[in-house]
């Protein structure tokens, strides 16, 4: 299904579950600033606490300089950006972050919608295992190519690649974390994924 038909088709009166068009879910709740994150999901909305809270915020910045460093060197091309509104088929999803290259964000610049081949998701304490599971087959069936699920509070990172994402392997301390085959030179250590800055005296 194309973004364009998921945009034009009003759900509200489906079934006996309140159900929202995509039209209302974005004057709603698109520029909601509290502690969750929305997302659309053919017509539902599901509310979940924000993955990523203010004490994982030098993950995600260590991510991203990271990725800033291979592109000033040339290594890659794109953006690895956090949160945009995407639609995985029919279901609109915010990846805490995901890749895109140059060629896709010129699509979206007008206005069509891109699947990112490359995702990383903070999974919390307070994550529910079905949404996660959830959210996963969101990914597979859109044709994502590799998902990184990192588990800040035991220092883990899952890594999941291979036809349909079936292949996972669990990573810790010094083993190295592939992007590949959707972004191969974005590989880092668990160590570094997690390494703290040293705290202000």
């Amino acid at each position: 299904m194309s973004v364009a038909i998921a945009y034009k088709k009003d759900y509200s009166l489906v079934g006996v579950e309140p159900y929202i068009s995509w039209e209302a879910f974005q004057k709603k709740y698109l520029s909601r600033e509290d502690a969750y994150k929305y997302e659309w999901l053919n017509g539902k909305i599901e509310k979940t606490k924000r993955a990523m809270d203010f004490t994982q915020l030098f993950i995600a910045r260590n991510l991203l300089a990271f990725f800033r460093q291979l592109l000033s060197q040339g290594e890659v091309n794109g953006e690895l950006m956090t949160e945009g509104d995407i639609f995985f088929l029919e279901n609109h999803r915010r990846p805490d972050l995901f890749y895109f290259t140059d060629d896709q964000l010129a699509y979206t610049a007008h206005g069509e919608n891109q699947v990112p081949a490359f995702i990383v998701e903070i999974i919390s304490k307070n994550d529910n295992i079905n949404k996660v599971v959830e959210k996963m087959g969101n990914y597979r069936a859109a044709g994502v190519q590799v998902v990184w699920h990192l588990y800040a509070f035991n220092e883990e990172v899952h890594v999941y690649a291979g036809e349909r994402l079936t292949s996972m392997t669990v990573l810790k301390g010094n083993d190295i974390c592939t992007a590949a085959p959707a972004l191969s030179a974005f590989e880092m250590s668990v160590n570094d994924i997690y390494h703290k800055p040293p705290k202000p005296q």
